[in-house]
């Protein structure tokens, strides 16, 4: 790897991503050889959690190492104490520390000061395991990457910025119809131009729906509002009220499209009711990646062969 943390998709090459994603997609078969013995991380969350938690934790178990969880009021990172501070100090204990924050600025604090390897389990800016889990996915569901077109839908969020460069790096086109305002950031767009030279991805930036889905082999939408942005959630509905994902826009895309979602939902809102049920949805298949994908990150990043401290 680039660097000792993985806080972007983009701290990892081409050809790792490759290599991560055919290991997890073995891990997937089984079996999950111990490759963790000795190895201790640390949970530490701001945000709440489902999948990203349960999925570190029983990775972790797997491979035959140890994890602990700290919630945001053991720890109170920059509060109770300060971020370099705690970085210092779980460096001593630790062979990596798993973080979900509300800001991107937080884990590059944690990485800067800590002396072994951070992971982004979620940011304000990237969410880079879920990325990475939903390209497995796609591979498994489509048997290649290379020249799959992916169609998002909705709010260019932490989660858009790592699809986004995930699929710049892994030659998988990617559209994306957001309302003004709220597409994604133009570092991210320029960072994935520069990965879509190489890969020869195709990148298209547009504000109708319609457009982005048209022969698509995937459909992709998240939610409207995020974990920290509740109080514009009424403004997000109107601006996004036109870009919920349902039978209608699902028609416009390849037959045998596929619709992904990294979860939690908010049925009748970004997505049309009864649609994580329908033939199209591998939303939960998506889900349970995040696993198998971690456990070949963990292990590529901690394994006996791999970095440890």
């Amino acid at each position: 790897m680039k660097t000792k943390d993985l806080l972007s998709v983009a701290d990892l090459s081409a050809a790792e991503t490759e290599k991560i994603i055919t290991k997890s997609l073995k891990m997937k078969l089984g079996p999950v050889p111990r490759l963790l013995a000795d190895k201790v991380l640390a949970l530490m969350f701001e945000k709440p959690s489902l999948r990203t938690r349960v999925s570190f934790e029983v990775a972790v178990h797997q491979l035959g190492g140890y994890c602990f969880y700290l919630s945001p009021d053991e720890v109170g990172l920059g509060k109770r104490e300060p971020v370099s501070d705690v970085a210092r100090v779980l460096s001593r204990y630790v062979n990596g520390i798993i973080a979900r924050t509300f800001s991107h600025q937080t884990l590059q604090m944690l990485a800067h000061y800590s002396t072994v390897p951070v992971i982004n389990a979620l940011s304000d800016l990237e969410h880079p395991c879920q990325a990475l889990a939903d390209v497995m996915t796609i591979q498994e569901k489509k048997g290649k990457l290379k020249g799959l077109t992916l169609a998002y839908i909705g709010d260019g969020n932490n989660v858009a910025h790592s699809l986004l460069l995930a699929a710049a790096q892994t030659g998988i086109n990617f559209r994306i119809a957001s309302p003004p305002g709220y597409t994604v950031k133009d570092e991210i767009f320029q960072a994935a131009k520069g990965l879509a030279a190489h890969s020869g991805s195709q990148i298209f930036l547009t504000e109708e729906p319609e457009q982005a889905v048209k022969d698509a082999d995937v459909v992709y939408t998240d939610v409207w509002t995020s974990m920290g942005q509740e109080i514009e959630a009424e403004k997000r509905r109107k601006a996004f009220a036109r870009y919920k994902v349902d039978v209608r826009l699902l028609s416009l895309a390849k037959k045998d499209a596929i619709f992904m979602h990294p979860l939690p939902a908010h049925h009748g809102e970004e997505i049309a009711n009864g649609l994580l049920d329908s033939q199209c949805s591998v939303v939960f298949d998506q889900a349970e990646n995040r696993l198998h994908l971690q456990k070949a990150l963990l292990s590529e990043m901690f394994g006996k062969a791999g970095r440890t401290r």
